[in-house]
């Protein structure tokens, strides 16, 4: 909805749209929409939220409290770009401001950068510097292309090696003055102020790109459109990265990369070994990111397998007086089949990677890992040489790997995020007591309330049995002081350049900034949720289980292996679509295609990103043709959030045995 205000009493005159694609943040988008409503008057402003099918009510709460704003409800999530495209196709504005509403924007920033624009009239797009929640500067808000060059160097790592050379570090740009103005190639999607016109001529968003890349892609057409991208430093945002992301099913890691090898066929696809390469190192870091995601699962993996091995050893040297008394045939397949029995057991029962590493499950796993070996050595009577050594084994396993998990824990209680949080809070006003009482109970039991720090002269002495430790004018000084870690802000008189100077001040310090405006209750929430570490309940996609994965590929290769080895010859003597079949086949042994998935309803959309399509899907046992398109969406979605091998199975006896 278009604010009008009389030119006289106005900033800047020109029409600014604001377009904000919400998903599952409401938190963020209230304070978002907080720090826009606080110079709305000063604009003529239409602000327009476009809302990818979030779940947490977003649309419910936020419409009645900002009426100003033009909400637009999609169905199902279609990704950053198309949403965005939705609401662009709405705007009306001389200039569009492609805003993620995990952000705050300072009180300045709209008219910086609408002057900025109209005093360079070459430039299409241009965007502002951006810090983190800690005031830390965030490297991506402006960007180098990813060219052959300077893809091969963030792949494989010499711009870290080299942040400061013109040569390696020509993506993050690290090289440059970030507080500098000057052209680039791309900005962060996070915040792009756009000349109107000229986004809706070139098309908005590639559709593409379900979430990452088309913020470069974006600027990659507007050059080619013949406008310049520029970084104007004179204003600054907060950005609270990858919020929406981590609130959703959507694997970040993946999604990442697919957008980038996107970018690659499209723009330089001309070069075979350029892509070749690409993939290859694309390949390479998307497994390094796996193995930092699920750093903690390996390590106990590897501790796992290293005490199973060495409680072997020490078993047998009981029994046998020598740590390698069985006979020379046993080895070393005997170790072969205990590590495999071992991951596997655990595996299944979802240790490592699916849920938190326990004693209880450790134990469960062990005893798995028990009657299976003792099932294997009465069907083979030849490795059978002792019972006895294979139930110590297991009863030092389990020992080893409970005193693991207790170490863990401790070490997580100490140092990690359950930890102490050294917390303190700035302002004194109603929401500071509710802040106090909420930190003090449920799962925040590891909140450390140091102190509170007045914004305003003559503060009480306490407030709520908590110490008023200073002013905020020396805000620096206490943080040193009392080691403070993080600040919640629960003072709504302050401006959005005094929060904004105050994260900026204190970037080199760590610390980490919660902000508690009006409507205190949801943001309470997120901050409580931040502090305690658990996460907000969001739908469960059994389809993204490592154990569910392993088992599916495993599968999809043993199954494309028989098809292609023993159903190939039958298919040529049928001559029934031998070169289609040979081609689905392939993909499911290579891992693009799945024998049972989610049907190809040739859009975008987020099971997309979930699952594989298969060869066989819920929407197959019917006739497809005959669906509508909300029918197979709403088939797809069931099938990746309620997926399991007895699914799979009754799917594809129901397929083989429908009516043709």
């Amino acid at each position: 909805m278009e604010v009008t205000n009389s030119t006289s009493s106005l900033v800047h005159p020109s029409l600014i749209s604001i377009v904000i694609v919400n998903y599952n943040v409401k938190d963020f988008l209230l304070q978002c929409l907080q720090s826009i409503d606080r110079v709305r008057n000063n604009h003529r402003l239409e602000v327009i939220v476009v809302d990818n099918n979030s779940q947490d009510g977003s649309l419910e709460y936020l419409g009645l409290l900002f009426p100003w704003v033009t909400f637009i409800p999609l169905q199902e999530n279609i990704g950053f770009g198309r949403a965005n495209n939705v609401g662009i196709e709405r705007a009306n504005g001389e200039y569009i401001l492609l805003l993620n509403p995990d952000t705050i924007v300072e009180e300045d920033t709209l008219l910086r950068m609408a002057e900025y624009m109209d005093a360079h009239t070459d430039v299409g797009i241009c965007g502002c510097k951006v810090l983190n929640a800690d005031g830390t500067f965030q490297a991506q808000c402006r960007r180098g292309f990813p060219t052959p060059w300077a893809s091969f160097c963030k792949l494989f790592g010499l711009q870290a090696l080299f942040p400061n050379s013109p040569l390696f570090a020509q993506y993050n740009q690290t090289f440059r003055n970030e507080n500098e103005t000057y052209n680039v190639d791309a900005l962060i999607g996070a915040f792009m102020f756009c000349r109107g016109k000229q986004l809706k001529a070139i098309g908005g968003f590639d559709p593409d790109f379900f979430m990452y890349g088309e913020d470069l892609d974006l600027c990659y057409r507007m050059a080619q459109s013949g406008f310049v991208t520029a970084y104007v430093p004179t204003t600054t945002i907060i950005h609270f990265k990858g919020e929406s992301t981590r609130r959703s099913s959507i694997n970040e890691v993946k999604v990442f990369y697919q957008a980038m090898e996107i970018f690659a066929e499209k723009h330089y696809g001309t070069s075979a070994m350029f892509l070749s390469v690409l993939r290859l190192g694309i390949w390479l870091r998307s497994q390094l990111a796996y193995m930092h995601r699920y750093r903690r699962g390996i390590f106990l993996l590897l501790i796992d397998v290293l005490c199973t091995i060495l409680m072997l050893l020490v078993a047998t040297n009981i029994r046998f007086k020598s740590p390698f008394g069985f006979p020379p045939l046993a080895y070393p397949l005997v170790f072969i089949v205990l590590v495999v029995v071992t991951i596997g057991s655990m595996v299944s029962i979802g240790e490592y990677f699916e849920y938190k590493p326990t004693v209880r499950r450790a134990v469960f796993g062990y005893l798995v890992v028990f009657f299976v070996l003792s099932a294997l050595t009465y069907y083979w009577n030849d490795y059978a040489f002792s019972r006895g050594v294979i139930l110590m084994t297991i009863g030092l396993s389990i020992v080893c790997a409970s005193v693991t998990r207790l170490t863990v824990a401790l070490f997580d209680r100490l140092f990690g995020k359950r930890s102490d949080r050294r917390i303190a809070i700035l302002g004194i006003n109603e929401k500071t007591e509710r802040m106090i009482d909420a930190l003090r109970t449920g799962e925040t039991f590891n909140a450390h309330i140091l102190g509170v720090i007045s914004t305003q002269g003559n503060p009480p002495e306490t407030v709520r049995g908590i110490p008023v430790v200073g002013n905020s004018s020396y805000l620096n000084k206490l943080i040193h002081q009392y080691d403070i870690r993080e600040v919640i802000i629960v003072d709504d008189t302050l401006q959005q350049n005094e929060l904004i100077n105050i994260v900026r001040s204190s970037a080199a310090l760590g610390v980490r900034y919660h902000f508690a405006g009006d409507y205190e209750n949801v943001v309470i929430s997120r901050i409580i949720t931040d502090i305690s570490g658990t996460e907000a309940t969001l739908p469960k996609y059994n389809i993204l289980t490592f154990r569910n994965r392993i088992t599916k590929r495993l599968l999809d290769i043993i199954g494309a292996l028989f098809a292609l080895l023993v159903g190939t010859p039958v298919v040529f003597l049928t001559r029934n679509k031998v070169a289609q079949y040979l081609q689905n086949w392939w993909l499911v042994l290579l891992g693009r295609k799945s024998i049972v998935g989610i049907f190809d309803d040739t859009t975008p959309n987020q099971e997309k990103q979930l699952g594989k399509i298969g060869l066989i899907s819920l929407a197959s046992i019917s006739r497809p043709e005959q669906l509508s398109q909300d029918a197979i969406q709403k088939l797809n979605e069931y099938y990746v959030r309620n997926y399991s091998l007895s699914l799979d199975t009754d799917i594809l006896l129901k397929f083989a045995f429908r009516k043709r």
